[in-house]
């Protein structure tokens, strides 16, 4: 690293959390790993006896050994079905297709633009954060198209570029899916959530606002 690069580089406390994070290796090998260490855990919490009772079966928690032949070949015979049959996975497909879809044709961006561009300028602020907010409909478009639109407009609009990025960069990221409208993050939430609940009530049914309430 030049000594350049060294007196821009953070330190203390975010400097050690950014070098930590740039040694870390790729998700996919991060997966791998996690995958190997449940297999462990599950060998060696399968010769522990516990006290807690699974409200489904009223019996004790058993925790089952994934190293064994019949567990490895049920984990390999049903990879695919396991993928497939996932909950949040149909929902969330269609959703991002279609959201690929209007972010990609220009339509989200037209959007964005004509209506930051018919604003009062003494509603500039409020209305970026705003929009910072709802961008999250196009799932990355808020970092990627209103923060540097923010400093744009407010750059118009004779004020000072960077409060227009800081007030764009305060709603996408301090509004980070509290969206008004439903976005691309809710279809998956419903499937986690509806997995999860139907664990204690087979019968109950969520739909895609339950992160509303």
């Amino acid at each position: 690293m030049s000594e350049q690069n060294q007196a821009a580089a953070p330190r203390g406390f975010l400097g050690t959390v950014e070098r930590v994070g740039n040694k870390l290796p790729d998700p996919a090998v991060l997966f791998i790993a996690l995958l190997f260490i449940v297999w462990i855990l599950s060998w060696l919490l399968s010769y522990f006896t516990f006290s807690y009772i699974d409200p489904r079966t009223q019996a004790p928690i058993e925790v089952a050994n994934q190293l064994t032949g019949t567990a490895l070949t049920a984990f390999m015979t049903g990879f695919v079905t396991n993928f497939v049959t996932f909950g949040p996975i149909g929902t969330v497909l269609v959703a991002m297709l279609g959201i690929g879809v209007a972010e990609h044709s220009g339509f989200i961006t037209t959007g964005i633009r004509a209506l930051l561009n018919v604003t009062a300028t003494w509603l500039l602020t409020p209305m970026v954060i705003l929009v910072g907010i709802m961008s999250h409909s196009a799932v990355d478009a808020g970092y990627v198209l209103v923060i540097p639109i923010g400093g744009v407009i407010f750059y118009a609009a004779g004020r000072h570029p960077l409060a227009g990025i800081a007030a764009a960069f305060a709603g996408v990221s301090g509004g980070f899916s509290a969206n008004f409208l439903p976005a691309a993050l809710d279809p998956l939430l419903q499937g986690l959530t509806l997995g999860g609940a139907q664990l204690l009530d087979p019968a109950i049914e969520v739909n895609t606002l339950n992160n509303y309430f």
